[in-house]
């Protein structure tokens, strides 16, 4: 009978009716049974996508730390430049020869304001020589090594430098205080015609610095009717705690002021 019904089909497709029927009744028996298969595909293209988006998201996340830390090495870099810059373009102004050099280290003690340089006695470095960068005197080379020198801040306690007022040729003497941010001004007497904002130059006495470098700039005074001399307080010209590169002065003697 099945053979009968089978051979009645291929020729005459009577059964057409009855096996659509039958595929559309079984259609979703179909799709049950495949729902396992279509499950796992789902599972793995989905698992697969996270997996790729977290590590692509891990990956941006590294580059993008990396860019930082090169553009915090760029804004470094231009500061750097600028601050060359300024210090080459002071350069004109002086009439003495100059010598660039970089800060190799600072005393770790913090009484003694002074600076290890990387340019030493083959350089042409000597003891006494000027330090100075764009704004103004750092100090004077103390101790001088074959490839590096020491040199001591104008704040350093143990240092003085003879200065004078810009404005009116009012000579003294700056005293270092121990402090970066502070020059105690000496022997000024209570009647001297001094100022707060004036600017303290080297007088060039002593021929120990060449006159004419910018030193300080008065910040206070305090006169008291019981003292001789008055009290008197400058900031340096120089930055001293932010210098990185630095010049120093080879004085002509033509250049000395007696």
């Amino acid at each position: 009978m099945i053979l009968g019904l089978i051979t009645a089909d291929l020729r005459y497709n009577s059964l057409e009716t009855t096996r659509s029927l039958l595929d559309t009744v079984g259609a979703p028996i179909y799709w049950v049974a495949d729902l396992p298969l279509r499950l796992r595909d789902w599972g793995r293209a989905n698992i697969q996508t996270r997996a790729e988006a977290l590590e692509e998201n891990e990956r941006l996340l590294r580059e993008n730390l990396v860019l930082q830390g090169r553009s915090q090495q760029m804004a470094a870099l231009q500061a750097e430049n600028v601050r060359l810059r300024a210090l080459l373009n002071s350069t004109a102004m002086l009439r003495d020869d100059v010598l660039v050099a970089e800060i190799l280290g600072v005393s770790p003690d913090p009484v003694r304001h002074q600076l290890v340089l990387n340019k030493g006695e083959m350089d042409g470095v000597t003891v006494g020589q000027p330090l100075i960068d764009a704004d103004g005197l750092m100090g004077q080379i103390v101790e001088v090594s074959a490839a590096t020198s020491r040199a001591l801040l104008i704040t350093d306690a143990t240092h003085s430098i003879p200065v004078q007022v810009n404005r009116n040729g009012v000579r003294a003497i700056a005293e270092g205080t121990g402090s970066l941010g502070a020059l105690e001004i000496r022997h000024v007497s209570a009647t001297t015609d001094i100022e707060v904002g004036d600017l303290l130059e080297t007088s060039g006495l002593g021929e120990r610095f060449p006159g004419g470098y910018p030193v300080a700039v008065v910040t206070s005074i305090e006169r008291d009717p019981g003292r001789m001399f008055a009290h008197v307080l400058a900031r340096p010209s120089a930055a001293l705690d932010r210098s990185r590169h630095v010049l120093l002065v080879f004085v002509s003697r033509g250049n000395r002021k007696p």
